[in-house]
């Protein structure tokens, strides 16, 4: 028998996932282990193999389609078999054909021949004699108009838009294309349309449907403040050139990575997660950065693991090949799951101030802004400074806005003297 070729379990409790692109046809021979197709699940892009080797005999789903685990993708004829041709459908049996001898007899018409008017119906036509001379002379017959004068009767004006008419029927009918060119400029010009209806699906539902999850399930709370960065601005501009050389684009956010390290070591209700079933809060001793990356499709937030075991060097390079295997959707599932805390960086767009949503089932996000120079009191005098806005979200449930707060101070503290963040890494 064919083997069907059925979506598999792809892991972590998915149900269904998005056909996204086929890589056989129909008739195709596949190999065991080949990759058929890619699917969209969650927020990455998978390739699923085909577990036989055969002959594709049917593709069960369109691109676009979605499908549930267990549903069957194709039909493989595997070796040693031969793809039975499906039986074309039986023709209804045909209808009696009528026998020669009983040929329907054609229908008489009748035949109405015009003559004149007895008196008496004659006489029924309203008009006067006047009228009626004139419509003799016109050679109009009376009994066809619907006149308008008192009591029905036919004026010389019923007449006169009678013979209009008449004049009207005489006119040759235009030819099709002439017909069509009268049609077509008759047409109302071609409106834009106001309105354009786009499909939810792939990335953009999993994000809707990740964020509306996280706002049904989650307590919010935005708490914010600035951070004077002078310092951390000049380290870069530093160090940024020798790491240019190496391959590596050095940006803020690995020196945001490290600082919410160390401030989660002391704060570990913001690097936790809430069991609703069990009503436990699950505090985690790893610290696993999710990190928010724009991509053509929408958001995605690759995980950098256990970044309290790597440097700022390290930080950077692993975040620029996380970033660019997202934009080109060749990022794992493994790639994306697992983070304790977030990271979103909505200053590089320009951004000041904002209300970054929970990661769910994370307890907090940072959103950075845009670094901006701005009078700062230092030392009591004012200054020209470089100032980094930062919002905190937190979950309410689990920690309360002075923990919140404290947690905020420290980011700062390590963000505004950066010396403590190599300080205290391992």
């Amino acid at each position: 028998m064919p083997f069907e070729f059925k979506l598999p379990d792809l892991g972590e409790g998915l149900t269904e996932a998005e056909i996204r692109k086929w890589l056989v046809k129909e008739g195709d021979e596949i190999k065991e282990h080949q990759n058929a197709l890619e699917v969209e699940t969650e927020k990455a892009v998978v390739e699923v193999p085909s577990p036989k080797a055969g002959k594709v005999m049917s593709i069960n789903k369109e691109e676009g389609d979605v499908a549930r685990v267990g549903e069957v993708l194709m039909t493989i004829a595997t070796e040693g078999e031969e793809a039975q041709p499906t039986a074309p459908p039986q023709a209804p049996p045909e209808e009696a054909a009528p026998k020669a001898e009983e040929k329907p007899e054609a229908k008489k018409e009748s035949v109405t021949v015009m003559g004149e008017l007895p008196e008496a119906e004659e006489e029924t036509v309203l008009a006067a004699p006047a009228v009626r001379a004139m419509a003799k002379e016109m050679g109009i017959d009376l009994r066809g108009i619907k006149g308008t004068g008192p009591g029905g009767s036919i004026t010389r004006e019923d007449l006169l838009k009678e013979s209009k008419r008449a004049e009207e029927r005489k006119k040759p009918a235009p030819k099709p294309e002439e017909a069509l060119k009268t049609e077509e400029a008759l047409k109302p010009e071609a409106v834009p349309a106001r309105e354009e209806r786009i499909p939810l699906r792939g990335l953009r539902k999993k994000i809707a449907e990740n964020l509306m999850r996280a706002q049904r399930t989650i307590a919010f709370t935005t708490g914010m403040e600035e951070a004077d960065v002078t310092e951390l601005w000049e380290l870069r501009e530093r160090e940024k050139g020798a790491l240019r050389e190496r391959g590596i684009h050095l940006t803020f956010v690995p020196f945001f990575i490290k600082a919410v390290q160390h401030a989660l070591k002391e704060h570990p209700f913001l690097n936790a997660s809430l069991d609703d079933e069990k009503g436990e809060i699950i505090l985690k001793r790893y610290f696993n950065i999710g990190i928010a990356v724009d991509t053509p499709e929408g958001l995605m937030v690759p995980v950098i693991k256990d970044v309290d075991g790597k440097t700022i060097v390290e930080l950077a390079g692993e975040l620029q090949v996380l970033a660019e295997r997202a934009r080109e959707r060749k990022i794992s599932l493994d790639e994306l799951r697992g983070s304790t805390f977030s990271i979103t960086n909505y200053g590089h767009f320009g951004g000041i101030f904002a209300t970054p949503i929970i990661n769910y089932p994370d307890t907090g996000i940072l959103g950075t802004g845009r670094i901006q120079q701005k009078p700062w009191v230092r030392g009591g005098a004012i200054e020209i400074r470089k100032i980094l806005p930062l919002s905190l979200t937190f979950d309410h449930r689990v920690t309360d806005g002075v923990d919140a707060s404290k947690f905020l101070m420290k980011v700062v503290r390590y963000l505004e003297d950066p010396a403590l963040i190599f300080i205290e890494s391992a």
